[in-house]
């Protein structure tokens, strides 16, 4: 993907100076809320929008009923999800259950953050609506 189409941009690169920030002053080992409670003071002072723990509605592909929900830590602006989490390991399975937060969404962007890692873990995961053929019928 070449530079000109960095889905939201800008806005990417503020949410990874927080991450960094917020690693770099705190470290790792603290739990996760105590992360999530400082990167909402960040937003909050930035004047960044965004909502913690919205629901995410799953829908059948045979019915188009809600069949679940995720809930992920952050939306920013309504445009990037944001998920924390605080332990040793950063496992398949939150990244898949991540993945599939943006597979059953509007949202096309989205951060994965461990602040406990030994080295810090940010992965950028991307599922463009495009590819989502339930939009079509539910949104």
């Amino acid at each position: 993907m070449d530079e000109n189409n960095f889905l939201y941009k800008e806005l990417s690169y503020e949410l990874i100076g927080i991450f960094y920030k917020i690693r770099n002053e705190y470290g790792p080992g603290h739990k996760e809320k105590v992360y999530q409670n400082i990167y909402e003071e960040f937003l909050i002072s930035k004047q960044i929008p965004y909502k913690r723990e919205v629901r995410i509605n799953v829908y059948s592909s045979e019915t188009g009923k809600i069949v679940g929900t995720y809930v992920p830590d952050f939306v920013i602006d309504d445009k990037i999800i944001v998920e924390f989490k605080s332990s040793k390991y950063t496992t398949i399975t939150d990244e898949k259950t991540f993945y599939h937060y943006l597979r059953n969404s509007k949202f096309e962007v989205g951060y994965l953050v461990n602040f406990s890692t030994q080295q810090f873990y940010i992965k950028r995961i991307i599922y463009t609506n495009d590819r989502k053929p339930f939009l079509k019928t539910t949104m």
